[in-house]
């Protein structure tokens, strides 16, 4: 299964590899990384978009933010699954993202077991 995270914050990277260190290793799942909204974007129309299966993005960050990303994805490509990550537990980015079709929507910290399960269960 692959996934893509896509967090402005570079440290996010080595935490998801270290917490999916086991289901990384047993080709469970494949976790490619981008910095931005609009990196993510690129990737998935330069890339077959049909070997992601998830979408994990962080809401705030600079230039296009997570839930405008959200959207976007969710018009061009609405076979995506797209979990919404936060740092604030905000009921109006919540209902937003709820609106745009956002499959979770998770607050930091990451509770990483119940995000294996989820992503496993996709």
């Amino acid at each position: 299964m692959k996934v893509m995270v896509v967090d402005d914050e570079q440290d996010v990277q080595s935490l998801f590899r270290q917490k999916f260190r086991k289901e990384i290793k047993q080709n469970q799942i494949k976790i490619d990384f981008a910095f931005s909204a609009q990196e993510a974007l690129e990737s998935l129309q330069n890339k077959q978009t049909n070997c992601f299966v998830l979408i994990i993005a962080d809401i705030n960050m600079p230039g296009m933010n997570g839930l405008e990303l959200l959207r976007i994805v969710k018009e061009r490509f609405p076979y995506l699954r797209v979990f919404i990550i936060t740092a604030y537990d905000d009921d109006q980015k919540y209902q937003t993202a709820r609106e745009y079709g956002a499959d979770e929507y998770l607050t930091k910290p990451i509770e990483f077991d119940k995000l294996k399960e989820k992503i496993l269960n996709l």
